[in-house]
């Protein structure tokens, strides 16, 4: 806990004690600038207190939230939206944009459909699928801060698969949605044999409308391989890319230099992160919290290859690591704010799961990553390492809030820790929100407690009053079907550390 005030040159040079922190100095110094300003005896909390169930609008208790909060649902998997198709499955990554008119806002949400090949819950026209055989994509809601209700919601991207996160493209005009699978003509077995090779971002334009759906255009030499998340430097229009390709396989950071930023389909370059003059760096554990390591970049040479092994979606990552490239476990959020990247590992760090993949590494509980673009070819740096399953278990998407801080979904991976919430009775591997301000304090902002599904896509809306993410639900059709459904809260932000 940070118990003097601060200016500018303090906060940069100090490290919170709590957790074994180090806060950035970027996003969360302005947080903590402000409250640095603040009269000492008005200093803010370091959580919003303690969470208490509380239920929607349909009297339904879906989330556990402090005292001072409050939320509604909409955009239920399975209801049917305004453009008469049925809400999709798995719900994933989301951002928020302007909606047009003073209080709407307008989510495009990924649909993280794990259906075999001419499954798929995303309707739409048949003929704006870029793949007939792919039934994931993205849906567009148009909501209203002012009466905290749905106003319209429709498919805005059909014909892609596992659409799990992806990102606020440049200046706010597009969606990036991110395919977390390298399916395709290459498979053997049916259930991954798609016409269409997969494993690629896609651009969804933020105004598309209903009935307005066009074929999407995979962004070939931003690489094909198991994308998660995606961020976008706004000042630049470099494109920053996360890799999943699951458990104890080693993931890359990735960066897309675009020939034209407003224009991603004109193609660029590809480049993994490298810790310069240490080649191969295992970043899964052994990592000092704080300390700045610089980086450079390596090219991939063929983002785009014509074969693929649809069982191992590393061949780009093997491009990289050849090179040099530093060696993550599982990257999966990502979120830029003021030119800083942030991303997450889900299973990264020193303190272990009880987990152990195949290749012996045994997996964390998490892990928070900030890359900075200045001094050469930029300095990155570990913020926080979870020390156990109490602050933070399993981290997946992530975003920065509009005065600072940090807010984490949770998806917990781990199956020899079992996580139970005495606010989810009877649920096993319950999933929160956590929050992270300028103590450098892991904190619970939410707890899902209707169900044992992964929040995710969470994000503000521009006026910074709304707080948006998603019980994601199933994502395969048939069997037991997890609820799922978009929720947005409001409450005392101000009050707090976020």
């Amino acid at each position: 806990m940070l118990t003097t005030p601060l200016n500018r040159r303090t906060f940069l040079a100090r490290g919170a004690a709590a957790g074994g922190t180090l806060l950035s100095a970027t996003a969360l110094e302005r947080l903590a600038l402000r409250d640095a300003a603040a009269s000492h005896r008005h200093r803010r909390p370091d959580s919003y207190g303690p969470l208490q169930r509380v239920p929607d609008q349909r009297g339904v208790e879906v989330l556990a939230l402090p005292a001072g909060f409050s939320y509604v649902t909409f955009g239920h998997i399975g209801s049917t939206m305004s453009d008469g198709n049925t809400t999709p499955l798995a719900l994933d990554g989301m951002g928020a944009f302007h909606g047009g008119r003073r209080g709407l806002v307008r989510l495009v949400r990924n649909n993280e459909d794990r259906n075999a090949a001419g499954g798929g819950s995303v309707g739409g026209d048949a003929a704006a699928k870029y793949d007939p055989q792919g039934g994931g994509g993205t849906t567009t809601l148009v909501y209203d801060e002012h009466s905290r209700q749905l106003v319209a919601d429709f498919v805005s991207l059909n014909g892609t698969t596992v659409n799990c996160a992806g990102g606020i493209g440049y200046r706010a005009r597009s969606w990036l949605t991110a395919e977390e699978t390298v399916r395709g003509p290459e498979a053997t077995a049916g259930f991954d044999r798609f016409p269409q090779p997969h494993g690629y971002l896609f651009e969804v334009p933020v105004h598309r409308g209903p009935g307005e759906l066009e074929k999407g255009e995979p962004l070939r030499a931003a690489g094909r391989f198991a994308h998660e998340a995606a961020a976008v430097d706004q000042r630049t229009g470099v494109v920053y890319e996360t890799e999943d390709p699951g458990s104890g396989r080693g993931a890359g950071f990735y960066r897309f230099l675009p020939d034209d930023p407003c224009e991603l389909t004109k193609g660029g370059r590809l480049q993994m992160l490298a810790v310069r003059d240490r080649p191969q760096l295992d970043m899964r554990d052994g990592q000092q919290v704080g300390k700045r390591l610089e980086v450079t970049w390596v090219d991939i040479d063929d983002p785009d290859p014509e074969q693929v092994n649809v069982n191992d979606s590393r061949g780009t990552f093997f491009q990289g690591y050849a090179k040099g490239g530093a060696l993550f476990n599982r990257l999966e959020g990502c979120w830029e704010d003021g030119g800083s990247i942030f991303f997450v590992s889900t299973s990264g760090g020193d303190a272990k799961n009880g987990d152990v993949n195949s290749d012996g590494y045994e997996e964390g509980f998490g892990q928070v990553w900030e890359y900075r673009p200045y001094w050469r070819d930029g300095v990155l740096r570990l913020v926080y390492e979870s020390p156990g399953a109490a602050q933070l278990d399993s981290p997946d998407n992530l975003t920065v809030t509009p005065r600072g801080g940090l807010i984490m979904c949770e998806d917990d991976a781990s199956s020899a820790h079992v996580d139970t919430h005495p606010l989810a009775p009877g649920i096993d591997n319950v999933n929160r929100l956590i929050g992270l301000g300028r103590s450098g304090e892991a904190f619970e902002l939410a707890v899902n407690v209707l169900n044992a599904a992964e929040l995710a896509g969470c994000c503000f809306s521009p006026s910074g009053r709304t707080l948006f993410f998603n019980v994601f639900g199933s994502s395969i059709s048939g069997g037991e079907q997890l609820e799922g459904m978009t929720c947005a809260v409001t409450g005392r932000w101000r009050k707090g550390p976020l």
